[in-house]
Formats: C-alpha cells, sequence, structure tokens
C-alpha cells in the first residue's frame, strides 16, 4: 500500500507564502485523487483542496480560492500545495490523501490513505 509524507509546513508571517509537498512511496495510479486537509486545535479537520490525478481537474474550498494552488508531479507521484497570502486562520495541520476516484471532479470526502500531517503556524 502507497504511503505519504507531508513535508514543507512551517512558521509564516501574514501575508506570506508555503508550499507543501506530498511524497508517495510508490506509484499512484490513473484514477486516483489526492486532497489536501486541515485541521486546527479544537476544530474538526477540514477540506482544502484536491486534484484528479489523471487530468489534474481542481477543486477548492471557498476560503482558500484565489489563493492555494494544487498541483501535481505525475512522474514523481508527488502533490503540491502552494498556498500564498497566508492568514492566521490558515494555521493548522496540514494532511494529504488519496482515493480511487472516477468522478470528473475529485471528492471531498472518502479518502482512504492518509500521511502524518505537517504543521503549518501564521502569525499575525
Amino acid at each position: 500500500q502507497v504511503q505519504l509524507a507531508e513535508s514543507g509546513g512551517g512558521l509564516v508571517q501574514t501575508g506570506g507564502s508555503l508550499r507543501l509537498s506530498c511524497a508517495a512511496s510508490g506509484r499512484i495510479s490513473s484514477g486516483y485523487a489526492m486532497g489536501w486537509f486541515r485541521q486546527a486545535p479544537g476544530k474538526e479537520r477540514e477540506f482544502v483542496a484536491a486534484i484528479g490525478w489523471s487530468w489534474g481537474n481542481t477543486l477548492y474550498v471557498d476560503s482558500v480560492k484565489g489563493r492555494f494552488t494544487i498541483s501535481r508531479d505525475t512522474d514523481e507521484n508527488t502533490g503540491y500545495l502552494q498556498m500564498n497570502n497566508l492568514e492566521p486562520e490558515d494555521s493548522a495541520l496540514y494532511y494529504c490523501a488519496i482515493v480511487r476516484s472516477r468522478t470528473p471532479l475529485p471528492p471531498r470526502h472518502g479518502y482512504d490513505t492518509w500521511g502524518p500531517g505537517t504543521q503549518v503556524f501564521v502569525s499575525s
């Protein structure tokens, strides 16, 4: 089974940028989607963005549209989340996950393989 590992988290000031990476231990087949999620202390985990692995179709939660960009490198089996114009409200533990998906748009739910997460903290 493929394992995922996030990296790229850290401490940044409001308005700054970070680029998260999600490296898979093996090949991510076509017909999968990769999603990014986040969980802040005391809050439920929430969907952030997702991308279809084959065609690159993307989906974002409204709060990050225009600031975050999800992408993937199918040759490297790595996904990315470019986060610009970060706000303190973006502070959270960020997870990547994958799921088999045959829908045109990647799903928001149902992901079944998760990484351990990478911490993002945005100072005001």
